[in-house]
């Protein structure tokens, strides 16, 4: 457990954008770790295997909350598939386009808030894809969501993470104008 807290932890904040629902989902992971332990015990696996699950968890749980909270109204905006014929142009999220002066950790830090501060339709396909290398095709299966809504969310997740990172000043003025 002590080994992989950290992993599991960052996987489900990185999803959920909630501290408090990120340790109750990995207290959940850990109890399902804790019942398959006589086969994660020598699986040299069972960092992935512990990853998959956060990850399923996760989602599941966002799939519960969601359906409990939405209006109807946000139903029809959500089904609509009208966006996912435009283009948007992808900010350059490169490390050359982050500010040197700050460390590692600092950057990490900030990234990590600036991700809360989108919204969940837009935050999970980003963290799925960038954090969790998922696939596309993946990411809209275990979503249930079109292919193109998909690309559409993650295109506009990377614009309006390039937009607070600017805001806080920390991307370059050429990426903060697109």
């Amino acid at each position: 457990m002590h080994a992989y807290q950290d992993m599991v932890f960052s996987t489900a904040a990185r999803l959920t954008g909630n501290d408090v629902q990120a340790e109750d989902i990995a207290q959940e992971v850990f109890l399902k770790a804790y019942e398959n332990f006589a086969q994660l015990r020598s699986s040299p696996t069972a960092g992935g295997w512990l990853k998959t699950v956060a990850t399923r968890l996760t989602l599941n749980h966002l799939s519960r909350y969601r359906r409990r909270w939405r209006f109807f109204s946000e139903l029809r905006r959500d089904d609509s598939d009208d966006e996912s014929e435009l283009e948007f142009a992808t900010p350059d999220l490169t490390p050359d386009s982050i500010i040197a002066d700050i460390d590692a950790e600092q950057r990490h830090a900030l990234i990590e808030q600036a991700l809360r501060e989108l919204p969940e339709h837009q935050r999970v396909p980003l963290v799925l894809y960038h954090f969790e290398e998922m696939p596309y095709l993946d990411i809209a299966k275990q979503l249930q969501v079109s292919l193109p809504k998909v690309k559409t969310d993650i295109q506009r997740a990377r614009a309006a993470l390039a937009k607070i990172l600017a805001r806080r000043g920390l991307l370059r003025a050429s990426v903060a104008g697109t």
